[in-house]
């Protein structure tokens, strides 16, 4: 009688990639939450926006290639990316700009490659490189209210480029911290100095600290859930805080104090969420250390000497073009086989 036989390896696995890409969305709801807690319903609305940008743009092109719409679409790597993008936005960007942003990282970054699994740049954080690049006076304004707006403003806001009872333009057009120090330090203040502005909290921005906070727990139980690996995330923070330290030390009046650089813009983010993508990092151990330390100390140098404020996008995309070459070099030794 015929036996029904399948090739090996017989492993099982006990997630997919939708159940790891749902662990990821249910870690950014805290951080998103709070995200909304001190910047108002902008936040929610850049999120639906991306959200069913990413989902069409993913079907139009599933569509044009002829392929089943339903696997790609019910995995949930679309939606991660959407998140992830918005999250990376500021709370009242044009909503033309969400969308140019998501379709660009899904169709170019992903699906051009040929979709989840070859696309060699992570989607979310190329589709944010490209708006910083093309509109960077728009993505460097943030809210400096001390009321946030309504879901009406905020509509307005998105929709229309004005509220509909705030009176000027003026209390949502700040400068994130970052920006002020780097143009601070360019106008021969020192950090002393700077740390009296009022955006400064405990160790970075007030409300971008606590942000972190959350964002950092959520990437704690990712690691919980082994979803990701502690590689990259410790190689990405340690990295930035041993280079921030020795230019601290040597001339604390002009170089901040490595905590800032860690609670203050994307590190956190960056560091758990995107520098983690499985698609685009390095895939052994070793070479996982050498990823994460290459992008902590390229957003060191960025932020630093670079023109832009936050360089975890630019660094994120850089090292994973090395990627490869990485995993070439660190590949394991096979058991039974000679180094």
């Amino acid at each position: 009688m015929p036996f029904k036989t399948s090739p090996s390896p017989f492993l099982y696995a006990p997630t997919d990639t939708s159940a790891i890409m749902r662990q990821v969305l249910y870690a950014l709801v805290p951080g998103l939450v709070i995200y909304v807690y001190f910047f108002g319903w902008g936040v929610v609305i850049n999120v639906l926006i991306a959200s069913l940008t990413a989902l069409s743009s993913e079907a139009l092109v599933l569509w044009l290639r002829n392929r089943p719409l339903r696997p790609s679409l019910s995995d949930g790597s679309a939606l991660v990316t959407a998140w992830l993008l918005a999250a990376a936005l500021s709370p009242f960007v044009p909503w033309w700009m969400t969308m140019l942003g998501t379709a660009f990282a899904i169709i170019v970054v992903k699906q051009l490659y040929g979709g989840l699994g070859y696309n060699p740049f992570n989607p979310a954080i190329a589709g944010y490189a490209m708006l910083l690049i093309s509109f960077p006076a728009d993505m460097g304004k943030w809210p400096a209210l001390t009321s946030q707006p309504g879901m009406l403003d905020s509509l307005s806001i998105i929709f229309n480029g004005h509220p509909l009872t705030v009176p000027t333009l003026d209390a949502l057009s700040g400068a994130t911290l970052l920006d002020t120090v780097k143009n601070s330090l360019k106008q021969s203040y020192t950090i002393q100095e700077i740390q009296q502005h009022p955006l400064f909290g405990y160790m970075g921005a007030k409300s971008v600290e606590v942000i972190n906070g959350v964002f950092l727990l959520g990437g704690l139980w990712l690691l919980y859930k082994r979803v990701i690996s502690w590689h990259i995330p410790v190689a990405v923070m340690g990295s930035l805080f041993l280079i921030s330290t020795f230019f601290f030390v040597w001339d604390s009046g002009i170089y901040p104090s490595p905590l800032y650089h860690l609670v203050s813009g994307g590190v956190i983010l960056g560091a758990f969420f995107i520098a983690t993508d499985p698609v685009t990092a390095a895939t052994s151990n070793q070479g996982r250390l050498i990823y994460g330390a290459g992008i902590g100390i390229l957003v060191y140098i960025i932020r630093t000497w670079g023109g832009y404020p936050d360089g975890i996008a630019f660094a994120v995309l850089l090292m994973n073009i090395t990627a490869p070459m990485i995993d070439y070099y660190t590949q394991p030794r096979v058991f039974g086989y000679p180094k």
